[in-house]
């Protein structure tokens, strides 16, 4: 019998050594200032709520084990019923819990608020449009866009105008940090910047529909050099961002692959916000609708 329950335990372990082996380390491996910053309000948390916890376990323990059947020595005392100097030390310790932890979210959110600039350097400008049900990122100074695949340079602040051509939804990238709204009609903004060079994983953090499963990106950063090189390669590409390719990008598709695109319709992004996926495709790049 024995054999058989230690045999169960290390089928057990191993089963949750395999599960676990298959997550990633997300938020916890911050390659980012905003990323970090996330972590550290986590963690702090984590910290001020497991002062709590665990004196809460070890209270529990050593009151079964002092109130045990056997014990003489504890007192049984069946008409207590209340004492001030209890009430003060149990209320005393869940309301500090609740006071650090609002002052290390109110702060911590604060100083990593998404429309704050990083550095003093000029960002790398991106414009993303969250569509049904893949993401499409435009670099305006560049010309070029993407779908599926946002590549950016390590060390260098990115900047990030958001806004969605259909339903709301939710862009995040754990390893850098902020999972901010994209809504139509309206623009969100995001800033972060990756460290160090590496690829990351993106996805879309709330619920838009059937193929939202599939709706994932790829985060590359990479060098200078690397970055300018993915650039002149998009725009030796075939396919240009007018009216009729968005045309094509706004019907629902389901996992689709990176591509790009060489050269994109002036305006298309502030046309997308002022339409907000009514009108068609060529009248929003026109401008024509009111």
């Amino acid at each position: 019998m024995q054999t058989k329950r230690s045999l169960i335990r290390l089928l057990s372990a191993v089963v949750l050594l395999g599960a676990l082996s298959g997550c990633e380390p997300a938020i916890l491996d911050s390659a980012g200032p905003v990323a970090a910053s996330d972590r550290h309000i986590m963690l702090d948390a984590f910290a001020i709520m497991l002062a709590i916890v665990v004196p809460v376990i070890a209270a529990t323990l050593a009151f079964a084990w002092w109130f045990r059947a056997g014990n003489s020595r504890a007192k049984y005392r069946p008409d207590w019923a209340y004492s001030g100097q209890l009430e003060l030390l149990v209320w005393s310790v869940p309301t500090l819990a609740v006071i650090f932890l609002g002052g290390i979210a109110w702060i911590g959110s604060h100083a990593a608020d998404p429309a704050t600039p990083i550095g003093s350097d000029p960002p790398l400008r991106v414009e993303v449009v969250s569509l049904d049900w893949k993401w499409l990122f435009i670099y305006p100074d560049q010309g070029v866009a993407s779908v599926n695949h946002l590549v950016v340079p390590a060390g260098r602040a990115v900047s990030l105008r958001l806004t969605s051509a259909t339903v709301m939804n939710s862009f995040f990238v754990p390893q850098l940090g902020s999972q901010i709204y994209t809504m139509a009609g309206m623009t969100t903004r995001l800033n972060w910047r990756a460290d160090r060079t590496g690829r990351y994983r993106g996805l879309s953090a709330n619920y838009s529909g059937s193929g939202f499963p599939g709706m994932a990106l790829a985060v590359d950063a990479v060098t200078p050099d690397q970055f300018a090189r993915w650039i002149q390669g998009a725009k030796a590409g075939a396919q240009i961002l007018d009216g009729a390719a968005y045309a094509g990008l706004l019907r629902p598709s389901r996992n689709v692959a990176p591509y790009t695109y060489r050269a994109v319709a002036p305006g298309l992004f502030d046309a997308i916000v002022r339409d907000a996926g009514t009108r068609t495709a060529q009248t929003a790049v026109d401008g024509r609708g009111n």
